[in-house]
C-alpha cells in the first residue's frame, strides 16, 4: 500500500500526461496491487455475502482516467484509485462495498450511490414498508460506530407518489443510500487494515442486503 500512497502522491503533484506517460510503469505497478487487493476483498465478502458472485476485479475497478469533456477541472488523472464490489461489478444500481484509496482520504462504504429513477423508486417504496426494519439496521450500535450518518444526499421536497406529511419522509428523501467511514494512513498501512476493512463491510451486509431485496423486487 505504500507504493501505492507514493504513486498517488506524485501524480497530484504531475497531473499531465507526459509525466504519466514517462511513469507508467509505477502506474501499472499500483493498479495490480490495487487489483490483488480488490481481489482478496471479492473472496472475503462473498463468504458472507451470497449475493456477490465471482468478479472479476478489474470489472470492479475504476479507471484513474477523468472524463474532462464537461468538467472545468482539466487534469487528466484521478489521484485515487478505487473499486465498487457488487454483482454487476462496478456498473448499474445494485448495492454493494465501494473502498478507496487517496492520499489523506481513503474511505470505505457502501450502498447504492445515484441509482436510475426505477430502482431508486423501489429502495423508496421498500423502505416506506418497512421502515423499522431499516432503521433496525442503520440504528444497531455496532453499525453506527462505524457509520454513524448516511450520506447527506437528499431532495429538498418530498419525492414524487409520497405525501410530505408521511411518517418516514426524511428517510424516503434521499437520491442516494449510502455510508462511509474514513480511515487514516497508519490504518492503510497496518498489517490489521484487511481485516478492518473486512469487518466494516460485514457489518455494513445488512444494509445492503435490505437494499438488495428492494432492487429485487424490481427487476
Amino acid at each position: 500500500m505504500k507504493k501505492i500512497l507514493n504513486y498517488l502522491e506524485d501524480l497530484s503533484r504531475n497531473n499531465n500526461r507526459e509525466w504519466f506517460n514517462e511513469n507508467r510503469g509505477s502506474y501499472e505497478e499500483s493498479r495490480d496491487k490495487m487489483l490483488f487487493m480488490t481481489e482478496v476483498l471479492i473472496n472475503e465478502i462473498r463468504k458472507f455475502d451470497p449475493e456477490i458472485p465471482m468478479l472479476s476485479p478489474k470489472d470492479c475497478m475504476f479507471r484513474i482516467f477523468r472524463d474532462v469533456r464537461f468538467s472545468n477541472d482539466k487534469r487528466p488523472y484521478k489521484t485515487n484509485f478505487g473499486s465498487f464490489i457488487s454483482k454487476g461489478g462496478r456498473k448499474g444500481d445494485w448495492p454493494g462495498y465501494y473502498f478507496h484509496i487517496e492520499p489523506k482520504g481513503s474511505f470505505v462504504g457502501g450502498g447504492v450511490y445515484m441509482p436510475q429513477a426505477e430502482p431508486l423508486r423501489a429502495i423508496r417504496n421498500y423502505v416506506a414498508e418497512n421502515a423499522q426494519e431499516f432503521l433496525d439496521i442503520i440504528e444497531d450500535k455496532e453499525f453506527k460506530k462505524i457509520y454513524p450518518e448516511m450520506y447527506d444526499h437528499k431532495l429538498k421536497t418530498a419525492p414524487k407518489g409520497f405525501p410530505k406529511d408521511h411518517k418516514y419522509i426524511g428517510l424516503l428523501k434521499y437520491k442516494s443510500y449510502v455510508f462511509s467511514t474514513n480511515f487514516d494512513t497508519k490504518l492503510l498501512l497496518s498489517d490489521s487494515f484487511v481485516d478492518y476493512i473486512v469487518q466494516s463491510f460485514r457489518v455494513l451486509y445488512p444494509f445492503n442486503d435490505f437494499l438488495n431485496r428492494a432492487v429485487d423486487k424490481n427487476v
